[in-house]
């Protein structure tokens, strides 16, 4: 029995997913704390989808694709806050024209080119068959994000929480602005490849989502969602080769599962525990009306 359960370890490139995938969802998870705080959830999803055209210009032209598609994340990201400034639509609606708009942009550069990069390798991921150069690119990527995330989480923390109180005290929004938008963006690239474009989104929103619920602490929040996100990403990996099925989509599946269980589990902020307090609630009222009502009567 164990050395059936021993039998991935047994392969180079299933240790090296498992490996991978737990650095790039540990570094996405930590980014996924303030994507929650910051409520840039929706511009997680579109950023994931704006690298689609970059990453197959990229290929066509024989640059490594991570060049490609960071100018098209970083130029949709741009253009977003651009338009933004000058507009009074929603920013939703903008999220959804400008990222739709570059994401249709590499559907159709792919049908003119099919040969420059299978679609689906963009829009699903290939944990499995990555190279060796991709490898170490998404270790360099995740390693320089995350040193950033750990050497200004306090100002990035300010200013996802409160714009103003940060501006006041001196620090530079824009700037921390913009190296948010930075680091989603090499981070989406780094995921890209791990779990595709259609499921980049949820790396970087469920593992902050599943942390918010078992804390209200910030600090605690980044280690718990980091530990989840590295965790579920390498076990995700790892069962995928049992499951004969894609690790990106097992990743996320599981990831999910651990959201739905502390959604429901959680402590404090849990569905069981929020009943449980709204029943006391309930008691404790019945309980004062009838002492009220008791005293009444003695009054008589």
């Amino acid at each position: 029995m164990i050395d059936q359960l021993l039998i991935p370890f047994t392969y180079e490139y299933m240790v090296n997913a498992m490996l991978v995938s737990a650095l790039v969802g540990g570094v996405c998870a930590c980014l996924s704390c303030f994507v929650m705080l910051k409520g840039w959830s929706l511009l997680g999803d579109g950023l994931s989808h704006a690298v689609v055209p970059g990453v197959a210009v990229a290929y066509k032209l024989g640059w490594p694709f991570a060049i490609g598609a960071y100018i098209a994340g970083m130029t949709a990201a741009m253009g977003m806050s651009y338009l933004r400034s000058i507009t009074r639509i929603r920013q939703d609606a903008i999220i959804g024209v400008v990222y739709t708009t570059w994401f249709a942009a590499g559907l159709v550069f792919l049908s003119i080119y099919p040969a420059s990069v299978k679609i689906k390798n963009i829009v699903f991921g290939n944990l499995l068959l990555i190279a060796p150069f991709d490898i170490r690119q998404m270790v360099v990527v995740s390693i320089v994000a995350l040193g950033v995330l750990l050497l200004k989480w306090k100002d990035l923390r300010l200013y996802c929480f409160d714009p103003s109180h940060a501006r006041t005290i001196g620090l530079n929004t824009w700037a921390l602005e913009a190296t948010l938008l930075v680091l989603m963006a090499g981070v989406a690239i780094a995921a890209l490849q791990a779990v595709g474009a259609a499921l980049v989104m949820a790396m970087l929103i469920t593992p902050g989502a599943t942390a918010y619920l078992l804390t209200d602490r910030f600090g605690r929040m980044m280690i718990l969602a980091a530990a989840m996100g590295a965790i579920t990403s390498a076990l995700g990996a790892y069962a995928s080769y049992y499951l004969n099925g894609s690790a990106g989509g097992t990743i996320v599946v599981l990831q999910t599962l651990v959201f739905l269980v502390t959604l429901v589990f959680a402590p404090r902020h849990g569905i069981l525990a929020g009943k449980a307090r709204a029943k006391a609630a309930a008691e404790d009222l019945l309980a004062r009306l009838n002492r009220e009502s008791f005293t009444q009567e003695a009054a008589r």
